[in-house]
């Protein structure tokens, strides 16, 4: 492979990460497995899902007794990371705030779609066999215990409403960690009845736009054979999920409402319920995600449920861990360490995530730095030989590739390879450094679009968070700048002008494709062609571009043409050599 071939391979590796963005950004599916077929799966046309009915079993009624607030009033409940808001009609939470997050707006983040749940219900609404039931006990304003305006964990919060016929008990346990247990029981009676819990209008950060929450926002479950999930913009219908559950629950980008069922028995559904904005006509309504927990057997329904932040050390805490609710995709087996790596730095260096990603990417530089210097020599090389490897292939042009004095030219390029102590694969050796850098930079993507920690995570001056791109594009020009003047500076082997014009775009063909990348993306950039700016100065001056054979004979014939001029200038006797004494005869 000669040098032409070595600059074509770096073409083909920048194309192709061009061509992976391109297609994650427009055609890829989500990176989560696909749900494979459930085992009573049913699509039927959107709308409320109700509990398998199940016959009444036979016996004596039970006396039913009335119970019901006075008056609807709103029940806090404050832990040291988050804040949830009950109301006590219907025995809904009305708002979750988790304490060190904000949305989009920089406003407290509160996870509850309240517009939409102003339409759809709220979670923690009751679904049950008759509608007309369900609607009862959900407008319905139940007795609270304790009845303080606000809790402080550890608490206990139960909600009851009788009204003769059915009794409805809702009991929240809260903890001074993320997880809640839930406890629902709905009697007639004459025992339970199957019951389903909701949770409309999706989660997450509700301040963006529809669109982008369409695309990163999905149902998960997990049947015991790994967590399964599905886009929202994908849930046609209602997809129902049998126990038994290992967990379940609906997630966007950052954050994740997890069920984990307290019976084999429960199972889980999710469905889009599209809602009216205020102003907006009936063409394309929002549909977000109704996630759902039923209980079909008469018996209580109990679960867990916990409301996070998709760290990974959070998720972890949650039992069971679910982990690989953070989505890094193909890229995991690079993500991973990078993000352990930058959170190493970030702990016990320097508490910014901004100058956490310079100083792993100058790290990253060091460590390449021996394969880039070993690339310049084995470009030299392959340098030095291509003006006689021409050579040969000019005496053998004439020939058709089937001619059998081909080979001859083959023999005699691999000679030449042996005189000077090489390989036709040592022009491989120059790319690569190149290898690693596509891979860490894809992980360095993956973990700047998944991972919360950079979140609203400031570096410096305009950059208020690295999760998005530059809002002035500086970043990204001058990386574009940089990568342009390494390129200049870089001894390039001889090739055709169209080449060497072509390779003179690709700075700003890849400048294209990072100004919409995350501003930590174009931070990695920028710094990794800043060092390797200096970089190429550093080896242009330790290591000089190597002369070729025409260059050396070129450099001869000229060294020789002023030795004979200098000779002819000074005259008979005046060059170099001993002279004769002036005024003495020779003897």
């Amino acid at each position: 492979m000669n040098s032409d071939t070595e600059k074509r391979l770096l073409v083909a590796f920048i194309l192709s990460f061009g061509v992976l963005m391109l297609w994650k950004a427009f055609v890829a599916p989500p990176p989560p497995k696909p749900a494979p077929a459930r085992q009573s799966a049913s699509k039927t046309p959107a709308g409320p899902s109700r509990p398998v009915p199940v016959p009444h079993a036979t016996a004596k009624a039970a006396v039913i007794p009335v119970v019901s607030g006075a008056k609807a009033q709103q029940i806090v409940v404050e832990t040291p990371i988050y804040r949830v808001t009950f109301s006590t009609r219907g025995a809904v939470i009305k708002s979750w705030i988790l304490k060190n997050y904000q949305d989009a707006h920089y406003k407290p983040l509160d996870l509850v779609n309240a517009a939409a749940c102003a339409e759809l219900g709220f979670p923690m609404n009751l679904q049950l066999e008759s509608l007309e039931l369900t609607d009862q006990v959900n407008s319905a304003i139940y007795q609270a215990a304790p009845a303080s305006a606000t809790l402080s964990a550890p608490a206990r919060l139960v909600f009851t409403y009788g009204n003769g016929k059915v009794e409805v008990r809702k009991e929240f346990s809260f903890g001074r960690g993320y997880d809640v247990g839930v406890k629902v029981s709905v009697l007639d009676g004459k025992g339970e009845l199957p019951v389903a819990l909701r949770w409309p209008g999706d989660i997450g950060d509700q301040s963006l736009p529809q669109s982008e929450r369409d695309n990163e926002t999905w149902a998960f479950y997990d049947a015991g054979t790994g967590i399964k999930t599905t886009v929202e913009k994908k849930v046609d219908g209602i997809d129902a999920i049998p126990g038994p559950l290992v967990s379940a629950g609906v997630e966007d980008k950052f954050f994740a409402g997890i069920f984990v069922p307290g019976s084999p028995d429960e199972s889980f559904q999710f469905e889009r319920q599209s809602w009216r904005p205020a102003g907006k006509s009936e063409k394309n309504l929002p549909a977000p995600l109704t996630a759902s927990l039923l209980m079909a057997r008469r018996q209580p329904l109990q679960f867990s449920l916990s409301v996070v932040p998709k760290r990974l050390s959070v998720l972890r805490a949650v039992n069971p861990a679910l982990e690989s609710l953070v989505h890094f995709g193909i890229a995991g087996i690079v993500a991973k360490p990078v993000l352990l790596g930058m959170q190493w730095i970030y702990k016990h260096v320097v508490a910014n995530w901004g100058w956490t990603i310079i100083i792993l990417t100058v790290v990253l530089n060091m460590i390449f730095m021996p394969m880039k210097i070993k690339q310049v020599r084995s470009a030299q090389a392959m340098q030095k030989l291509a003006p006689l490897m021409k050579q040969i292939q000019d005496r053998y042009k004439q020939y058709k590739l089937n001619d059998p004095r081909r080979q001859r030219m083959n023999q005699e390029i691999m000679k030449l390879y042996e005189q000077h102590g090489m390989s036709p694969f040592s022009s491989l050796s120059g790319c690569l450094w190149m290898l690693p850098q596509l891979p860490i930079f894809y992980g360095f993507y993956e973990v700047l679009e998944t991972s919360i920690a950079f979140r609203h995570a400031p570096w410096l001056w305009w950059i208020k968070d690295l999760s998005v791109p530059d809002p002035y594009y500086v970043l990204p020009a001058l990386g574009i700048v940089l990568s342009f003047l390494m390129y200049r500076m870089t001894p390039m082997p001889a090739a055709d002008p169209a080449q060497q014009r072509m390779m003179m775009f690709m700075p700003l063909f890849v400048g294209i494709i990072f100004f919409r990348l995350p501003a930590g993306d174009n931070l990695y950039y920028m710094v990794f062609s800043l060092i390797g700016v200096f970089q190429q100065l550093w080896i242009n001056r330790m290591i000089p571009p190597a002369k070729s054979a025409s260059q050396k004979a070129a450099e001869a014939q000229a060294g020789g043409g002023a030795a004979r001029q200098k000779g002819r200038s000074l005259g008979p006797g005046q060059g170099a050599g001993p002279q004769k004494p002036v005024g003495v005869k020779a003897r």
